[in-house]
């Protein structure tokens, strides 16, 4: 499939010299002489980076070869990070830096999103708000009752999120992975 500079738009992914991308932000512009052209800024699918890049008329774009694939985690070992594909029970083993800031949020059994580009995995996601046991947080003080009060908690997964100082340890709260904020208390 094929993009011309009117399909683009936020979200859209495509494949420029081999790399596949994601646009991140998107301005038509239309300037008093000359013809249009779209302003990107556009997302590596594999290092992360953000590049510019202007599209003309007449440019084309292809679509990248991505398949999402829900994958459950299995375990870690000292290299390595394993999923099983939930509808083909096949195991995945990924190496810890591939996994990257995904890691800190990843217990026994969480589901992922790993995305492939042309049958290589590149990435994994988890889910935008997760529910999590706090194993280690200070212990509540007297007086402490500001809600713009927060101390640090470690989570089950091992990411440390600020919470409230009413938060004690072994409680269940709910997180938001994409800002490591906490949510609220987990019902």
């Amino acid at each position: 499939m094929t993009y011309s500079m009117s399909d683009l738009k936020k979200g859209l992914k495509i494949e420029i010299g081999g790399i596949p991308y994601k646009i991140v932000e998107y301005q038509h512009v239309k300037p008093g002489k000359g013809a249009a052209f779209v302003r990107t800024k556009i997302k590596s699918f594999l290092n992360g980076k953000v590049i510019e890049k202007t599209f003309h008329a007449g440019d084309k774009q292809t679509a990248p070869n991505l398949v999402d694939k829900k994958m459950q985690f299995s375990y870690k070992d000292e290299e390595f990070f394993h999923f099983m594909d939930t509808d083909t029970y096949d195991m995945l083993a990924l190496p810890i830096e591939q996994v990257g800031d995904s890691a800190k949020w990843i217990i026994d059994g969480t589901d992922v999103d790993v995305l492939f580009y042309n049958d290589k995995p590149i990435s994994v996601d988890v889910p935008d708000t997760m529910v999590l046991k706090i194993v280690e947080t200070p212990p509540n003080f007297k007086g402490d009752s500001s809600n713009s009060s927060k101390k640090p908690a470690t989570l089950e997964s091992g990411a440390v999120v600020n919470v409230p100082f009413h938060i004690l340890e072994g409680e269940m709260i709910k997180v938001d992975t994409r800002t490591s904020e906490y949510l609220e208390k987990a019902k």
